[in-house]
């Protein structure tokens, strides 16, 4: 059956594209970063029994007990880690705290940020903007412009599902959300920011892909989803994803009236040379869309 058709009709219904994620735990120890291990660390050596903080980013607080040569938290034992390097988030692997990053042609790293929620780096580049606000924040405000409550959204880049995750939490009927590399899914599993689509408290409203949104788009039903989230790598990366022939598809499989948010950036004309914002704003325009510049991207509707 091809996506969304059964969704129109109900949501709860799930129609996959190629290579739907099989269920994976997502997980649950401690996330550590040099301050946090630091603070970890100071409080044994001035011999309190309890240091009382966060170890899921930012997500909670809870206790941890401090013994001579162990640590404790949730029932589990851990070592005091060696010394760990600055904006770097560690995972325990079962022996050690271990870098949350991988090598497999690029260098991909999870990235702690002042506020909470992480950003991550593809060789050494910053994927999400933390300069002024927390990425997930960011990731709210722009949601918010699709307004999601109720509908079924298509999600195209989904990276570490900040967009899918406040699309749950403003209410959407269904979010299918694509992502194409393999890395970026592994990161969403040590993210305690990254929605798990399995957890009971998402109701299956949330669908996660695996893939290439650019090739996966054909196979979507024309007019079946309400809202569309486009947040696309940098375009000297990903030129297909701001082609016209990607825009018309995109207007394809909205219906009219729904809305589309598509992150640019705001690239600097005077290096680049081009103004990726409004010739988006002119491609989306021309594809059969109404668009305009909103915060760092464009909003468009589909007429």
């Amino acid at each position: 059956m091809p996506p969304f058709v059964a969704l129109r009709q109900a949501a709860a219904v799930q129609c996959p594209l190629p290579q739907e994620i099989a269920p994976v735990s997502h997980y649950s120890g401690p996330l550590l970063t040099q301050p946090i291990a630091e603070a970890l660390q100071a409080a044994h050596d001035a011999g309190a029994g309890e240091w009382t903080g966060s170890l899921d980013l930012g997500r909670s607080n809870g206790n941890a007990s401090l013994e001579t040569d162990i640590w404790q938290w949730r029932g589990q034992r851990y070592p005091y880690p060696h010394k760990l390097k600055d904006r770097t988030i560690y995972v325990w692997d079962g022996e050690e705290f271990a870098p949350v990053s991988r090598y497999s042609g690029s260098l991909i790293k999870l990235v702690p940020t002042e506020w909470g929620a992480p950003t991550f780096e593809i060789d050494g580049i910053k994927m999400l903007p933390t300069s002024k606000e927390s990425p997930f924040e960011d990731a709210r405000r722009k949601v918010a412009l699709i307004d999601p409550r109720g509908k079924v959204v298509f999600d195209t880049c989904g990276g570490l599902g900040y967009f899918a995750a406040c699309c749950l939490e403003a209410g959407a009927a269904h979010i299918h959300s694509l992502e194409k590399n393999a890395d970026v899914l592994w990161l969403r599993t040590l993210n305690p920011w990254s929605p798990d689509p399995d957890a009971p408290a998402n109701g299956g409203r949330l669908q996660l892909s695996h893939a290439d949104v650019s090739q996966a788009i054909a196979q979507v039903t024309d007019a079946s989803v309400d809202a569309l989230l486009h947040d696309p790598p940098r375009f000297g990366i990903a030129g297909e994803l701001y082609s016209q022939v990607f825009y018309e598809q995109l207007a394809r499989v909205l219906r009219r009236g729904g809305r589309l948010f598509h992150y640019t950036g705001s690239p600097n004309k005077l290096t680049s040379g081009r103004d990726v914002p409004r010739e988006v704003e002119k491609r989306l325009e021309k594809a059969g869309f109404k668009a305009q510049l909103a915060l760092d991207g464009v909003l468009a509707t589909r007429r």
